[in-house]
């Protein structure tokens, strides 16, 4: 049986002001802001798109695991270790909260972020297969 579900096309987020998130993600992470009413903004980043969606407060993707440990729900894909330290360089002096580069055990790195909202992003050091081949075309 062949792969049905071919890409995540879209990602909800709960935010609490659409504007200001909305010129958050633009500012700090480069997205594109292709949409935006009351209710929510739609903006492209990393080949999908993110509805920023009007939300109640203290509202956020993350979870709590079986341990009690807050965990992301995402998890965005760099190329390279000297790629994950430069992003997460860029976003310390643009005053976004990161964690500390992690070596987790497995291949690569990572680091987490947090939005203005207190979504909390994963960002790992080595990019799948499939965009590596596009990526170095």
């Amino acid at each position: 049986m062949g792969e049905k579900l071919v890409r995540v096309g879209t990602t909800y987020l709960p935010v609490i002001n659409v504007n200001e998130s909305a010129e958050w993600y633009v500012e700090k992470l480069g997205a594109v802001l292709s949409y935006k009413d009351k209710d929510k903004a739609i903006i492209n980043l990393a080949n999908q798109s993110f509805f920023l969606v009007k939300a109640v407060e203290n509202d956020t993707a993350n979870f709590i695991d079986a341990y009690g440990k807050e965990r992301f729900s995402l998890t965005f894909e760099v190329d390279g270790e000297e790629a994950l330290v430069q992003l997460r360089d860029e976003l310390c002096q643009k005053e976004v909260k990161v964690g500390e580069l992690e070596d987790r055990g497995h291949i690569g790195r990572n680091f987490v972020f947090y939005d203005l909202n207190g979504n909390k992003f994963d960002v790992w050091s080595e990019l799948s297969p499939f965009f590596k081949k596009q990526f170095s075309n």
